[in-house]
């Protein structure tokens, strides 16, 4: 792999599919007064200073951080990186972060609008109380691997998941499974019942108010298996439907090659949503629990 000066790329260590790209210090340090003449608002609202940051990134590292990432994420063989500044210092703050992932989004592509937060990005806190309706903030529940955007209309190619901030976590590793080292999924995405339109709903609090239909196993122009699939959201039409998505949960979760990894503080992972699912080991039980992640997800720039 070529070298790029600010950039320090190495395969990850549990994964030959997954790389770690670490920006060095040099780099971070000249993002900071291109970064600082937006604040969030102004890239809440005005889309166009989003490309500006994406701009001065992408030029720090001689325009070649887009043409790596976009080469990963594509990539059947590979579809994932972690990325993040190389060391924590104090200037990268939450601010600095949510910064970062809008920046290394818009090199791969447009992000969709989350209807859970109102705006291209979400931000939530996983604490030790929660009374929310869904797995996403339950810190001592396991949440089952699984894509996004199962129940919108908009497409999802993509995901980036960013860690803001975390104390006094243990547990909650970051689990991903490549559709190709899942062991029962020839089997799978061949039965005729994962090629059916399933009925895919959301809870209140994603505030997405209509229903989808589409299968849970579709095929890339290579024929090879694509996957639409998170538990909680599927509404079965029949017993046929039922069994198969138990079935399908159980070899997903009973899988020995999930990748099981903690993301650092200031990372991102970036993956690809149609052969990679992700998930999150159950914490550790802390009263004084706290995590906070962002999350952007879109489709991949249409030239």
């Amino acid at each position: 792999m070529e070298k790029i000066p600010g950039l320090e790329i190495q395969e990850h260590e549990k994964s030959k599919r997954i790389l770690n790209i670490k920006i060095t210090d040099e780099i971070i340090k000249k993002l900071v007064f291109p970064f600082n003449k937006f604040d969030l608002t102004a890239l809440e609202l005005k889309p166009f200073t989003r490309f500006t940051i994406a701009k001065s990134l992408d030029d720090l590292l001689e325009k070649k951080l887009s043409k790596l990432m976009n080469s990963i994420i594509r990539d059947r063989s590979t579809g994932c990186f972690i990325i993040g500044p190389k060391n924590i210092t104090p200037k990268i703050n939450d601010k600095f972060l949510v910064k970062l992932s809008t920046a290394i989004a818009y090199l791969i592509g447009n992000p969709n609008h989350d209807s859970m937060a109102g705006k291209y990005y979400a931000r939530f806190h996983v604490k030790h109380e929660d009374a929310s309706d869904s797995y996403l903030r339950k810190a001592y529940r396991n949440m089952d691997l699984h894509t996004d955007g199962t129940y919108v209309k908009e497409v999802t190619d993509w995901l980036i998941m960013t860690k803001l901030e975390e104390e006094n976590v243990e547990g909650g590793e970051t689990a991903m499974l490549h559709l190709d080292d899942w062991e029962h999924c020839k089997e799978l995405s061949k039965d005729p019942v994962g090629k059916q339109d399933f009925l895919w709903s959301s809870p209140k609090s994603k505030n997405v108010d209509y229903k989808v239909e589409h299968p849970v196993f579709s095929s890339d122009e290579k024929g090879r298996p694509h996957i639409s699939y998170i538990d909680q959201f599927p509404e079965p039409k029949n017993m046929e439907q039922g069994n198969f998505l138990q079935k399908l949960s159980d070899a997903l979760e009973g899988s020995e090659n999930k990748v099981i990894t903690k993301l650092p503080v200031g990372c991102s992972i970036i993956a690809n949503n149609y052969f990679w699912l992700h998930g999150r080991k159950p914490f550790k039980e802390n009263k004084e629990l706290s995590r906070e992640l962002l999350r952007i997800r879109g489709s991949f720039f249409v030239n």
